[in-house]
């Protein structure tokens, strides 16, 4: 399995659904060999430290190996963020050579080709039944390793460059390695029926070749008392990643419209992103400046504390593969808003959907959950009666069976 971030270094949901999809195939009795750019997690030969084997619990270590490729590739990064990064770095880059002796990758590209050569090399040393790519950083190296061993390649698709890219124009660059990925693949997974559909229209993927394997969420109960800034505030969260694609400008604007009719709100904005700096001075503009808070980025335990602080979540992305936050709202027992052009709202019920550009329609489901007690109640308690439905176990054998269908798998002992 190539991916490009995982736990407990990971800034979006390609890693939670990594780290799930992983948890589910060990649960399940297969192993997983995963190979990623940069040691994450720290290896001593191949091997999880104690400290990090801490961190996954959940997992079955001695069904997962873990393979570091020495690469500066990070989530989510662009052109420009690379290139940012090489110029930060390049005094240390003329003395910090690989293994081959060369330098990183002179651009993105450059370096998701070279990622893509030394992880082929490492792949080929292992002994595997099948190749599982996440997104489009990782193409080349499931291609180059499906080339060199013969193995079937599995492509998952959790965001595609016009989910990143929305009304800017697509990176021609990743749309193009992106379908030579999928044309080069045995069998394209997607996280939801919303992302078959933009592969076929988009990249002329056929249908029979596409399986739909919705995420899951793994269940923890709550802990601790839900709080709040002060006794009399309400609270309304948005989490995630402040760009384009997740709509943090639509959430803005609906709280102008809330603020409007209720005053004892306080908006919580979690995440980084390239928005950012234009949503504050924003918030400013429209007067709503004290009623806004920028949390920034945050860990695993505080996002579950910031889900129970919130007295409703909302996600109203632009262009959303799936959304995993939702679920994570709903187990820690928070009313959900989320938009329909979302790949979650296939799979939840107990939530409210709104489309993302009707700023008014939001606004007033917002009121609706901050003001009527009894719907905030069935809300917090039907949601989390649905999501305990939910398991990683499930996306998992949902692999396996396309995975069985390319390759047949080794008898499990």
């Amino acid at each position: 399995m190539f991916g490009w971030e995982f736990p407990p270094l990971s800034s979006g949901g390609l890693g939670t659904a990594c780290e799930g999809l992983t948890t589910g195939l060990t649960n399940l009795g297969h192993d997983v060999i995963l190979v990623l750019p940069r040691p994450l997690p720290k290896e001593i030969n191949g091997k999880l430290t104690v400290k990090d084997a801490q961190r996954y619990a959940t997992i079955d270590l001695k069904r997962l190996k873990t393979i570091a490729i020495d690469s500066p590739l990070q989530p989510y990064i662009n052109t420009r963020e690379y290139a940012a990064w090489l110029e930060h770095h390049k005094q240390i880059l003329h003395i910090k050579l690989d293994k081959q002796g060369e330098l990183y990758g002179r651009d993105l590209f450059a370096e998701v080709q070279r990622f893509a050569l030394l992880a082929q090399r490492a792949a080929i040393a292992e002994d595997f039944d099948v190749i599982h790519c996440h997104d489009w950083m990782t193409y080349p190296a499931g291609v180059l390793a499906k080339q060199a061993s013969g193995k079937p390649l599995v492509v998952h698709v959790h965001a595609t460059e016009f989910d990143r890219s929305g009304n800017n124009g697509a990176n021609q660059q990743v749309y193009d390695t992106e379908r030579w990925g999928m044309e080069n693949a045995d069998r394209v997974i997607t996280v939801s029926y919303f992302t078959k559909r933009q592969v076929m229209e988009h990249y002329g993927i056929p249908d029979e070749k596409i399986t739909v394997v919705h995420n899951a969420v793994e269940f923890t109960n709550p802990t601790g008392d839900r709080f709040a800034i002060n006794k009399s505030d309400k609270v309304v969260l948005f989490l995630g990643r402040v760009t384009l694609q997740k709509g943090p400008d639509y959430f803005i604007k609906a709280a102008k419209r809330v603020l409007e009719h209720q005053k004892n709100v306080k908006f919580i904005i979690a995440g980084t992103g390239d928005m950012l700096s234009r949503l504050i001075e924003e918030a400013a503009s429209l007067g709503i400046g004290d009623k806004v808070l920028f949390a920034g980025f945050l860990g695993k335990e505080d996002v579950d504390k910031a889900f129970r602080m919130a007295d409703v979540f909302v996600m109203p992305s632009v262009s959303e593969p799936f959304g995993i936050t939702p679920l994570e709202a709903m187990r820690n027992k928070t009313p959900v808003i989320i938009s329909r052009q979302s790949g979650v709202s296939e799979v939840i019920q107990h939530c409210l959907k709104v489309d993302f550009w009707d700023v008014e329609q939001l606004a007033g489901k917002i009121l609706s959950v901050l003001r009527y007690a009894p719907l905030h109640k069935e809300m917090s308690d039907k949601g989390l009666q649905e999501v305990h439905q939910f398991s990683w176990n499930d996306p998992a054998r949902k692999c396996v069976d396309v995975y069985s269908q390319l390759q047949p798998m080794r008898v499990l002992a």
